[in-house]
């Protein structure tokens, strides 16, 4: 019996939400292979057994320059999960909110909890590669009056005190994270409901209008478009698309009429519906 755990790459180290999101969503126990960029995370995903990356969140919006990443890597989307996210302020033991000179953080963290830092203006957030790396950094380094933005997990791993629990703007804070496999060792698909693409139009009147009118036409059921510039081309935009099928055996027929009517049409995977976790 093969017993070697999957290998996935994450952005960030040991205690990022991205290895949070893995664990969750891989069924059997996984080993988390850190990448501290997403570009590293796609680059290093198609040497392993798949990546995990995330793509939106509710509070801060949608990580753009993933999408052309992901357009132009040799993986597809597999699945997705969404996370709920509880950012912790944490420290080196002994020390009071009143004692932090900086906060640092992922830029993404940072803006899911600006509006708690109005109460603490003698406090300079400065943004980081990566939550947990944050933490990490303060645990080896034993820096004094500097704080993280992290999960409770990254806290437990570096042994830091956690000065205050969610601070996060809304509670309801989820990020949406992808499940990402190299397109040559991802065989299984079936029972797919989720649908993403990415294609160009022409630069004329109605005709992104006419695509979302195909779609609905036939049964599928939009839940996000993000237009990404394309480079060399300006004012001329690729459209990532995510749909749920109300048919799935349409796949094929709904793909052929939208790509007679787009440029460049790309399906970057087809998966189940993700399921949302509390964390």
């Amino acid at each position: 019996m093969n017993t070697a755990k999957k290998q996935i790459v994450i952005q960030g180290v040991r205690g990022a939400f991205h290895e949070i999101a893995a664990r969750y969503y891989h069924e059997d126990p996984i080993d988390v292979v850190p990448a501290i960029t997403f570009n590293e995370l796609i680059v290093e995903s198609p040497k392993y057994d798949g990546g995990m990356m995330a793509i939106e969140n509710s509070i801060a919006g949608t990580l753009i320059r993933n999408f052309p990443l992901i357009q132009h890597s040799p993986l597809e989307i597999t699945g997705e999960i969404y996370l709920r996210i509880k950012h912790n302020l944490m420290a080196l033991p002994g020390q009071d909110i009143g004692d932090i000179k900086e906060v640092h953080s992922h830029p993404m963290a940072i803006a899911q909890c600006r509006e708690y830092f109005n109460d603490y203006p003698h406090i300079r957030l400065v943004e980081a590669e990566d939550t947990a790396l944050s933490a990490k950094h303060i645990f080896e380094k034993r820096t004094p009056n500097v704080a993280a933005i992290a999960s409770a997990k990254a806290a437990e791993l570096y042994e830091l005190d956690i000065l205050a629990e969610s601070i996060e703007t809304n509670k309801q804070n989820y990020t949406r994270f992808l499940s990402l496999e190299h397109k040559d060792k991802h065989v299984d698909d079936s029972g797919f409901e989720k649908v993403s693409i990415c294609f160009a139009v022409k630069h004329e009147v109605g005709s992104l209008h006419e695509i979302l009118k195909l779609l609905a036409d036939h049964k599928a059921n939009l839940t996000k478009i993000q237009s990404v510039p394309i480079v060399g081309d300006k004012w001329r935009y690729f459209f990532f698309v995510d749909f749920v099928l109300e048919a799935p055996q349409d796949f094929d027929r709904t793909i052929e009429v939208v790509k007679k009517s787009t440029s460049e049409l790309q399906v970057l995977g087809r998966y189940k519906t993700g399921i949302h976790y509390e964390n």
